[in-house]
């Protein structure tokens, strides 16, 4: 027998860095925008959400290593053993190569839109007529908003917002130079639209000031100028200790990040100026943000394309073609002819959002609210839309006298000043509102019913992997399930005490709940899958989620494959995991699934010998989930339901058209092959549409009047 090889997994060249990995998950959305498969508005859609996820990174990710770099903080990441100045370079490096790809991809798309007669097109470009109404319309409408800030001894450095574009000025007068900041205030829409000879032509609202910047600089001669913007560091800490009321310490920290230190400085290419000007103006921005020349990104056109919404918005009205096809959720054809409590004392509800729509989720706070049995209403919120239905029926709950207890996550990033508005909302309608536990997030997604009916009391619960927006759930991947199971329900009961009152973590009988405890038992379920493979030979693990950067569930992976276990991943984003390594991760695969819906759910399976255990849950499989936020993840129960997302994660592993799999090199490849086309979003929109067309088939015709079917349909919204 020969003796088998040890292999150190700690090796650095077992990993990709996270924050690497995140950038080339964007390359991967910035290819949606290069795909002819994809409708043209929505190519010009995947550039915008590029650049909002950019801005995000660089916020959050880019400043805490930027932090630790100007702190001579030298603390080396766990799994590559980088240093921030390497991790900061190696960003800028990959970061650099996307932003070209990103602008020639958005100077092709131009020349495409073209063709269906729309045209991006500078100020100068439109005739003489329209340059005299865009004058008016800059002097009528965008004028007024403007403040020059001159620069000198009397006027420091002026602090500029964070993402938004300015114009940065030189000026002369009698051989004396002088310098100016513009900025460009944010109006309701970033792009000027006018029609002409069935062409649509439009102008950025940057572009305009910049034609009549002289305006603002009256006796003085503009030597150059040129647009930029800045990021800011958003990745502030909350002084939680000893806070007294931490929505009051919440709402300082919002005024303090609007402050944060510069991390990027993006400049609009503009060649129609003397560069020597530019090149030294550039550098004294530079000095006063305290960036550095890698902070630095020239862009080939224009600044922030997350303006590119604006442009869509209004395209979409003439050329309804260039967009995806409308798909409207579907409402599960189980709950047309049953109410949903009642349904659920027989057996657990699932839903597959987008595909299922979620009105039922609502209608399970909205029916609860309403009913004269409930008695009691709990719920986790992490992200809520800006007009809530939830929120709306929380309050109603509240106002008609039933107890009703609501954590708001008040830490839930860059939904910090919703979710304290939201809390104030709630409170002020009678609703116990909890902020969560000191130094962890509440990213759980449960709620829970308690009803009392003929001298019994009932307790329905929600769990999903899935925030309780009814905006998001519109386009998010999501799964949940509605249960009257004892066990759950006598979990969720516990939980919501330990959210709201003082003890330790509960023994649950179903639920897995972070901080570690997700963790652990997902590390001794692949150790349990190890030994039934050593067993059986039959050992196979499949996951599905966002993002996977916890070392310790990495090394159990590889120790998985290394046992010959099959393991098939599907991760959407960050992977530090790297497959294919010989003798390390040889049975491992990596897929991404990139498409017209964000891939949201998190599922964990392992074949256990076919006695299946499934799991859903809040969590991905990163260090933040494990140890620094309230998570759950619940057991698929209902043998039903578990074919049902078993055949989904087959539908995933068979996706040849939007997924793609990831080397050992860590690069990543579209998959191929010479199999029928398989593009799991669209089977499952097709899935749900069949489904509700049948159920609408089979139904059995209604006996009701014209008028009775009309009255029964305003009682149902």
């Amino acid at each position: 027998m020969t003796e088998q090889i040890k292999y150190n997994l700690d090796n650095p060249d077992y990993y990709e860095n996270r924050e690497v990995s995140w950038l080339s998950f964007n390359h991967r959305v910035l290819q949606e925008a290069a795909d002819e498969r994809n409708p043209l508005l929505e190519r010009l859609n995947f550039l915008s959400i590029g650049t909002s996820n950019l801005d995000e990174f660089m916020m959050v990710r880019v400043a805490g290593l930027q932090d630790q770099y100007h702190l001579n903080v030298n603390e080396l990441d766990s799994k590559k053993q980088w240093t921030p100045e390497q991790q900061l370079i190696a960003i800028a490096e990959k970061n650099h190569e996307n932003n070209e790809y990103q602008y020639a991809l958005y100077q092709d798309l131009k020349k495409e839109v073209a063709k269906h007669h729309i045209h991006f097109i500078p100020f100068n470009e439109a005739p003489m007529h329209r340059q005299e109404k865009m004058k008016k319309f800059f002097f009528n409408e965008i004028y007024p908003t403007l403040t020059p800030l001159g620069i000198d001894a009397y006027r420091p450095f002026p602090s500029l917002n964070n993402k938004l574009i300015h114009i940065f000025v030189n000026l002369s007068r009698e051989g004396e130079q002088q310098v100016a900041i513009v900025p460009i205030p944010q109006l309701v829409n970033r792009y000027y639209h006018y029609e002409e000879d069935g062409k649509h032509y439009l102008i950025n609202l940057e572009d305009i000031v910049s034609n009549f910047i002289e305006t603002l600089f009256t006796g003085y001669t503009i030597e150059s100028s040129f647009l930029f913007r800045i990021t800011r560091n958003a990745d502030l800490d909350i002084q939680e200790d000893g806070a007294e009321d931490l929505l009051t310490v919440i709402e300082d920290y919002l005024v303090q990040r609007r402050n944060g230190m510069a991390v990027r400085i993006e400049i609009q290419q503009d060649d129609d100026h003397d560069q020597d000007y530019v090149q030294a103006d550039i550098e004294y921005l530079l000095e006063e943000l305290g960036l550095l020349e890698r902070d630095l990104y020239f862009v080939n056109g224009p600044l922030d394309l997350t303006g590119l919404g604006d442009a869509i918005d209004i395209l979409e009205n003439y050329f309804p073609n260039l967009r995806y096809e409308p798909f409207k959720p579907v409402y599960p054809s189980e709950l047309q002819t049953s109410s949903l409590f009642k349904l659920a004392e027989k057996r657990d509800i699932f839903v597959h959002h987008p595909y299922d729509s979620f009105k039922p989720v609502v209608e399970f706070i909205q029916d609860a609210a309403n009913d004269p049995h409930t008695l009691a209403i709990k719920q986790t919120l992490y992200r809520v839309s800006s007009n809530s239905p939830i929120i709306s029926a929380l309050k109603t709950a509240a106002e008609r006298g039933k107890q009703v207890t609501v954590l708001v996550e008040l830490k839930a990033r860059f939904d910090e000043e919703n979710n304290v508005q939201w809390a104030k909302v709630l409170e002020e309608a009678g609703c116990h509102v909890i902020y969560g536990k000191t130094h962890l997030k509440t990213h759980s997604k449960i709620a829970m019913v308690v009803k009392q009916k003929n001298g019994r009391v009932y307790r329905y619960v929600h769990l999903g992997t899935g925030n309780y927006n009814d905006k998001t759930a519109r386009f998010y991947t999501d799964m949940g399930i509605i249960t009257t199971n004892e066990g759950i329900a006598e979990d969720a009961t516990d939980f919501f005490n330990y959210l709201s009152g003082y003890s330790n973590q509960p023994d649950y009988h179903y639920l897995h709940v972070s901080p570690f405890a997700i963790r652990d038992n997902y590390i001794e379920d692949i150790e349990d899958e190890i030994q039934m493979h050593k067993a059986y030979g039959n050992g196979h693990i499949i996951a599905k989620m966002n993002s996977l950067t916890s070392k310790d569930v990495i090394k159990k992976l590889y120790e998985a494959s290394q046992a010959g276990v099959k393991v098939d991943l599907i991760i959407r984003g960050i992977c530090c995991l790297v497959p294919g390594i010989p003798g390390v991760s040889d049975n491992i695969t990596v897929l991404s699934v990139i498409g017209r819906f964000l891939e949201h759910s998190r599922i964990y399976w392992f074949n256990n010998n076919g006695d299946e255990k499934l799991f859903l849950s809040s969590a991905d499989m990163m260090t933040r989930n494990m140890i620094r936020r309230v998570e759950i993840e619940f057991p698929i129960l209902d043998k039903k339901i578990h074919n049902e997302i078993m055949e989904i994660l087959k539908v995933y592993l068979e996706d040849n058209t939007k997924a793609r799999f990831k080397l050992p090199d860590c690069t990543y490849q579209y998959v191929q092959n010479d199999l029928a086309p398989v593009d799991s979003q669209r089977i499952f929109m097709k899935k749900a549409q069949n489904e509700s067309d049948q159920a609408r088939t089979s139904a059995p015709q209604s006996k009701m009047t014209w008028f009775e079917r009309l009255q029964n349909r305003l009682n149902k919204k």
